[in-house]
């Protein structure tokens, strides 16, 4: 009897410590996902269409270069 209460006590505290392990990587993975979504993706996009806006028009190849390409 009594080692059957030591044996579910134990398990009890085993079970207990891997929830606190699995609560806390779920609760790292959220904050993680939250900080990239809310403070580097604006960042990230305002970049990506000001790269676009103010980047030159492709320039049509030189006949030479076309040659180089083609080779």
């Amino acid at each position: 009897m009594l080692a059957t209460l030591l044996t579910f006590l134990v398990m009890g505290i085993v079970a207990a410590a891997v929830l606190g392990v699995v609560l806390a990587v779920i609760g790292v993975a959220i904050g993680l996902a939250g900080f990239l979504l809310f403070k580097v993706l604006p960042l990230v996009a305002i970049g990506y269409v000001a790269v676009r806006l103010l980047a030159p028009k492709q320039k049509q190849l030189s006949s030479e270069d076309q040659k180089w390409l083609d080779s």
